[in-house]
């Protein structure tokens, strides 16, 4: 587990829990991205794959590999950022890059490596949000689980398999996307006993409308419609959204889906 840290939404000015996830490198050490705390946030305008990733050096083996780019919900406004991470090389102050630096064995050991090579699955980040890990039960009417197991997200279809597990996770049994031919939509369904859940793997910030009609879809289900998106809502979504009790999540590329909503809090909490 990593140091959670603080980070302020440029757009609310909100400070927000956050603890970058480790992966497993290829020597079988965990690598965390190493957080750059003098840049600022940036606010995701839009998501490019190809700008969605950071190289970041192992700091046992001395590997570089491409990892997510840290990025974060704001609890309050909805603003997804992208945290800034140290270059491999940058001065840290006898961190773990100067070492590698200085260390010939570790520097010829150096290779191109990444997510592709290793398992993954990472451990969820500490503090990140009550309720992504074991030990959530804690609060008044919690429920105890295992942690979150994540997987990394490279295309739509991982967003979808990440909503999926998640549910299972919240305690929804026989997750499963319905049969039939699907209405021609970027947003995928996904449904089990008491959920109807809409997931947006697109890189367009989800509008009322969408909030909307799972809402819609839950009600006629007497399902609790859920909503998740890689990009964020829109504030008329997100108003809309509380109205109506529909939680609402962000998904990041490392996995780990955020609440950003109160029903979303809730959710997590007492689970399915």
């Amino acid at each position: 587990m990593t140091e959670a840290v603080r980070v302020r939404c440029p757009g609310c000015g909100r400070e927000n829990g956050y603890a970058a996830p480790s992966f497993p490198c290829a020597c079988g050490n965990p690598v965390t991205p190493p957080l750059d705390p003098s840049a600022e946030p940036r606010p995701l305008a839009y998501r490019t794959w190809s700008q969605s990733w950071v190289v970041v050096r192992c700091g046992a083996c001395g590997r570089e590999g491409e990892w997510p780019q840290p990025e974060l919900g704001c609890g309050a406004c909805g603003t997804v950022v992208r945290i800034p991470v140290r270059p491999p090389g940058a001065a840290t102050g006898g961190g773990a890059d100067t070492a590698n630096a200085a260390d010939p064995a570790a520097a010829g050991a150096r290779g191109r490596t990444g997510p592709a090579g290793a398992d993954p699955r990472a451990d969820p980040r500490a503090g990140a949000h009550p309720g992504t890990g074991a030990g959530s039960a804690s609060g008044t009417g919690a429920v105890a689980r295992p942690a979150f197991r994540p997987v990394t997200i490279r295309t739509g279809r991982d967003a979808v398999v990440t909503a999926a597990l998640y549910l299972r996770w919240l305690g929804y049994q026989d997750v499963r996307r319905p049969d039939g031919v699907p209405i021609p939509s970027a947003a995928a369904d996904l449904r089990a006993p008491g959920v109807v859940a809409q997931v947006d793997p697109t890189t367009a910030p989800v509008g009322l409308r969408a909030v909307e009609c799972v809402w819609l879809n839950g009600l006629t289900a007497a399902a609790t419609g859920v909503y998740f998106s890689l990009a964020g809502y829109t504030q008329e979504a997100r108003s809309r959204a509380d109205e109506l009790a529909v939680p609402l999540f962000v998904m990041d590329l490392t996995g780990v889906p955020q609440p950003v909503n109160d029903p979303a809090d809730e959710l997590v909490t007492k689970g399915a």
